[in-house]
């Protein structure tokens, strides 16, 4: 991924609340095949920590990917940048996002391995559910193993980009902010919602 200084995310920590945040992430194979999947991170496991997920038995991608390198993509909210937004000018259009790639070598987990990160899944995102035996029963999940392949990635490599005009004029990124802030689109409301949450681009 194409980084200029100013737009790296440096920290280990900052890329692993990234990828926390925004866990739906797109593993890809040598091969170019791509496969859309949440995954789980284990930040204590390796140097960079592991990542841990699942593919449906009926996808054949896991069978490329068993014991072979792998590229995790991670999107944060993007959205389209108007150059008439800036109190700056002139000035072009442009895209705003935020992106983590993550690498390493990707192996199959056991069965004992996958429950566990069926659980740790449902931990993550509706831990109640753990509570209901009627959706969601032991003997369910028992069954759900014979449909899917875990695996996990040890991370060898982390990159973050954080292209969210904050090498801008701090005018300028208020006028960004406040444009996607009063946006009626989804998409625009979230990046600004994220450069809130990283304080760029606020103003009063």
């Amino acid at each position: 991924m194409y980084i200029p200084k100013n737009m790296e995310i440096k920290s280990k920590s900052d890329i692993h609340a990234f990828i926390e945040q925004f866990s739906f992430g797109i593993v890809v194979s040598d091969d170019l095949t791509a496969t859309h999947l949440p995954f789980l991170l284990k930040k204590d496991e390796g140097e960079y920590g592991t990542l841990y997920g699942h593919f449906a038995s009926a996808n054949s991608h896991y069978k490329t990917l068993s014991d072979q390198a792998a590229l995790i993509i991670f999107n944060g909210p993007h959205a389209y940048i108007s150059p008439t937004w800036y109190a700056t000018a002139p000035a072009v259009p442009t895209w705003n996002y935020s992106a983590v790639h993550a690498y390493g070598v990707l192996t199959l987990t056991s069965d004992d391995e996958t429950l566990s990160i069926i659980n740790d899944t449902v931990t993550k995102y509706e831990p109640n559910l753990h509570n209901d035996t009627t959706t969601l029963s032991d003997e369910f999940k028992s069954k759900l193993l014979k449909g899917i392949v875990g695996f996990k990635v040890e991370l060898s490599k982390l990159e973050g980009k954080h292209k969210l005009g904050q090498h801008r004029k701090v005018e300028d990124q208020q006028g960004v902010y406040h444009a996607l802030n009063q946006s009626s689109r989804p998409d625009d409301q979230a990046l600004a919602s994220y450069m809130q949450q990283l304080t760029l681009g606020i103003g009063e």
